[in-house]
């Protein structure tokens, strides 16, 4: 059987980590995007103030099925 994928860019931004990051992304994708199948980090940069991260942002490439 035979399918085709596409792929959407999204960004997303979590105060915790990277991982949360992605996480948050990946289900955020999933509440208005049917199949997805994966999501691959494209770029990922923090947020600093004082000497501290504040905030992990990501840029996920998420594919998904089409039907």
């Amino acid at each position: 059987m035979s399918s085709v994928a596409r792929v959407t860019t999204i960004s997303a931004r979590s105060e915790t980590s990277f991982d949360d990051a992605v996480s948050i992304g990946v289900a955020r994708a999933s509440e208005t995007l049917r199949n997805v199948s994966g999501a691959w980090v494209k770029d990922q940069k923090v947020e600093a103030q004082d000497g501290k991260i504040t905030a992990w942002h990501v840029v996920l490439e998420v594919t998904f099925v089409l039907e």
